[in-house]
């Protein structure tokens, strides 16, 4: 009887441990599924990639790898935030392009026409920072955020809803004060009155500015050219123009069009997270700052 009984348990047991592995090896083949990515290069192919080495590629693309490692661990965390929100809201073939229609990649072989003989030290930095913030990403009310980033603030950053169609709480308007000496802030771009007129699509006799509306961190909202009413955003895509902080003065037969920043304004700027990480914040302090009250999670 006692045998019996022990046959039984066993029995019970190896079913129950049969059960239990499977489950184990389903979950885990479901996490490591989790960290691949499909990505849609510039030739249009679609590329499965590992999240890890293609954040790797985003950082080298996106954020100068002079920078400190405290921006460049900032960035990796942002980036791969936001492959994590174009995974989980993707309906097609693919999650994201590599251009900055999404976020830029690079490639390794990319990464040494890019670097020349500073690629393994700057390989190695990026590497690090991915690896030091592997798997971490941003999430607000316990979803992984939308996490806009940019180059360079024109003072402040600026909130979504003056952008991007989408209001999100934690993108706001923030203070960044470490980019306005930088020899590149303001650039100023010279124009034609025919290359405006054309490029806006406008009748031409003359250039005629009114109703310029800016928001409250100094970007234009809309404008007013030749009777026509603009997005800034408009203007800027347009025209090429490097933010929508943007005066336009007349100058004889040309037309200076001077800007402050670069970027859309939205989330964190790289070059202010680069100027705190110079005075000693940390990455999460960074992201902390740029995007509010959101918390970090690992995937």
């Amino acid at each position: 009887m006692q045998n019996k009984i022990l046959l039984i348990v066993v029995i019970i047991l190896s079913f129950v441990l049969v059960y239990v592995s499977s489950r184990e090896v389903t979950t885990f083949f479901n996490t490591e599924a989790s960290k691949k990515i499909v990505v849609k290069d510039k030739n249009n192919l679609l590329k499965t990639l590992n999240i890890e080495d293609y954040i790797v590629g985003v950082v080298a693309a996106e954020m100068p790898a002079s920078f400190n490692e405290e921006a460049l661990k900032a960035q990796a965390v942002a980036s791969r935030t936001y492959a994590i929100y174009k995974i989980n809201t993707s309906t097609g073939d693919f999650d994201v392009v590599t251009d900055v229609s999404n976020q830029s990649y690079i490639t390794v072989d990319e990464m040494k026409t890019k670097w020349g003989s500073d690629f393994n030290k700057y390989y190695d930095k990026v590497k690090l920072a991915v690896d030091n913030t592997k798997g971490e990403v941003m999430t607000y009310d316990g979803e992984v955020i939308e996490a806009y980033y940019f180059a360079m603030s024109n003072g402040y950053t600026e909130k979504s809803s003056l952008v991007f169609a989408s209001d999100r709480d934690y993108l706001q308007s923030v203070e960044s004060n470490y980019e306005s000496d930088l020899k590149n802030f303001e650039v100023t771009k010279e124009f034609t009155k025919n290359e405006i007129c054309t490029k806006l699509n406008i009748s031409c006799d003359n250039i005629n500015i009114a109703n310029i509306e800016r928001s409250e961190t100094g970007r234009v909202n809309k404008i007013t050219i030749n009777g026509v009413t603009f997005k800034g955003t408009e203007v800027r895509k347009k025209l090429d123009l490097r933010s929508t902080d943007f005066t336009i003065t007349n100058d004889n037969d040309k037309y200076l069009i001077t800007t402050k920043g670069y970027g859309h304004g939205v989330g964190m700027s790289q070059y202010g997270a680069n100027g705190m990480a110079s005075e000693g914040y940390n990455y999460q302090d960074i992201l902390k700052y740029y995007y509010q009250n959101i918390e970090f999670s690992t995937i």
